[in-house]
């Protein structure tokens, strides 16, 4: 199976600007544990991931004052939509981490979770009550 098969196109984007309270309440409406930060200005793309956002609070930072900028991760691990599941996962494994972004043609065309991964390689769930 392919990254192609287990990604979410559905991405949520956020700006630089954005503060830290609003990038968890994006993330959170959405139930996904990361935003693909995109820069116009320098010209990349970023991830912020809720482990970011945590670090930053433990520190006693204020979400309602820092930006996605200062905590987003630039030096992303990209992953091609025709990258195995298991390359995808031996990229997370390595760099200990459980996004990739996935590029086609240098657009960003989805990020894939090890949530994801785990669905495609894990069987349908079953009822508690036929476990």
């Amino acid at each position: 199976m392919l990254v192609r098969d287990a990604m979410s196109t559905a991405i949520l984007t956020v700006g630089p600007a954005h503060t830290l309270r609003q990038a968890a309440a994006l993330m959170s409406a959405r139930r996904i544990g990361a935003a693909v930060v995109l820069d116009p200005d320098a010209g990349g793309v970023g991830i912020l991931t809720e482990r970011d956002i945590l670090n930053s609070i433990g520190l006693g930072q204020n979400p309602d004052t820092e930006r996605t900028h200062a905590h987003t991760t630039t030096d992303v691990v990209f992953a091609a939509p025709t990258w195995t599941l298991e390359q995808a996962a031996r990229a997370m494994a390595h760099g200990g981490f459980r996004h990739l972004v996935v590029l086609d043609r240098g657009e960003v065309a989805g990020i894939v979770s090890v949530r994801d991964i785990i669905r495609c390689w894990a069987p349908a769930r079953q009822p508690a009550s036929a476990l």
